[in-house]
């Protein structure tokens, strides 16, 4: 497994992080003896960049992780996140009030069952509150050794850049992939310029990319996929066009889709970190296997144009509303 550097920081995490948030919610129903041997797999491969956050599950997802870090801390660079207050797909608000901050930060720790976190995200940006507030209690978590460095979730560049000025960033998290494409002509510059590493998150578009998914009705009952307008039936339908010239480099190449759609995330700059989601061992080796693949200029190209129009947005309407404007 290749390793990258996080940020302008001491942390070389593997090219490829792993996603837990699927392994306690969101995408149909998860087993927990599969997970756990998920992420003992994942770290045999050499993924050891993992990403939580207090909220997935309820905080059963920090609990689970707290198994594996129990016996392997020191194999994992471990990133958890706050801000949402409630039920992540009910009643939730955010808070990034400096009092929370200390407050979320311990309950993560007990949860996580380890003395310091590696990397502490700030989830969502909290509108009644300065950024340059809540930057500044993750800052006095710094100087206290409860976190080792601090990120951002869903911001613009304008946040992140005063961010930035009360202490430095490491890493900003966001939605890129093949069919989100708008941080690289906002955020990716501005974290070249910081020296901001940028974590994909969804670099499959939820599954979309791999190719494994026709209609709705490939997904289960509670999948939190049905609630996003871009995976209805009838965006579904408009958007199969995209998936079917993916699937036409993919025979071209011998990659597979997820191979491609994961390679052509990590030609577009070396301070790029995707995290796809896997909860499933038999989904490890194909993603892992992506890091290695070096695409020709004629590919990326190629994958560049594979994307037109998406239909539909990639939030439902709850969860839209807290991603800081500028940035889509």
């Amino acid at each position: 497994m290749q390793t990258r550097r996080l940020g302008n920081n001491q942390y070389d995490v593997s090219a490829i992080g792993l996603g837990c948030w699927g392994m306690s919610h969101a995408y149909g129903p998860a087993d927990e003896k599969e997970s756990l041997a998920t992420m003992e797999n994942a770290l045999d491969l050499g993924i050891n960049f993992f990403d939580t956050a207090d909220v997935y599950g309820s905080g059963h997802n920090e609990s689970l992780i707290a198994r594996v870090l129990k016996k392997r801390r020191q194999d994992v660079v471990i990133a958890t996140k706050f801000g949402f207050v409630g039920d992540e797909h009910g009643a939730v608000r955010v808070c990034g009030r400096p009092e929370y901050v200390a407050t979320a930060c311990e309950e993560s720790l007990k949860r996580l069952g380890v003395d310091v976190i590696d990397l502490y995200y700030l989830h969502r940006l909290d509108p009644d509150v300065p950024v340059e507030e809540t930057v500044g209690a993750m800052a006095d978590l710094v100087a206290q050794g409860k976190i080792r460095t601090i990120g951002l979730s869903e911001v613009s560049v304008a946040t992140l850049r005063r961010a930035h000025a009360v202490h430095p960033v490491t890493v900003l998290q966001s939605e890129f992939s093949l069919w989100h494409r708008d941080v690289e002509q906002t955020i990716l510059p501005a974290c070249r310029e910081l020296e901001v590493s940028l974590v994909p998150y969804c670099p499959l578009g939820r599954g979309y990319l791999t190719g494994s998914l026709s209609t709705v009705d490939d997904l289960a009952k509670a999948d939190y996929r049905r609630a996003i307008p871009r995976f209805n039936a009838a965006a579904m339908d408009r958007n199969q066009r995209l998936v079917d010239r993916l699937n036409q480099l993919s025979r071209t190449s011998g990659h597979t889709p997820a191979q491609l759609a994961i390679a052509w995330l990590l030609a577009k700059d070396p301070s790029i970190v995707p995290i796809p989601g896997m909860k499933r061992r038999r989904h490890l080796t194909e993603n892992v296997s992506a890091a290695a693949i070096r695409l020709s200029t004629k590919m990326i190209n190629a994958l560049d144009a594979v994307v037109d129009q998406v239909a539909g947005e990639r939030h439902n309407a709850n969860n839209l509303q807290f991603v800081d404007h500028e940035n889509g």
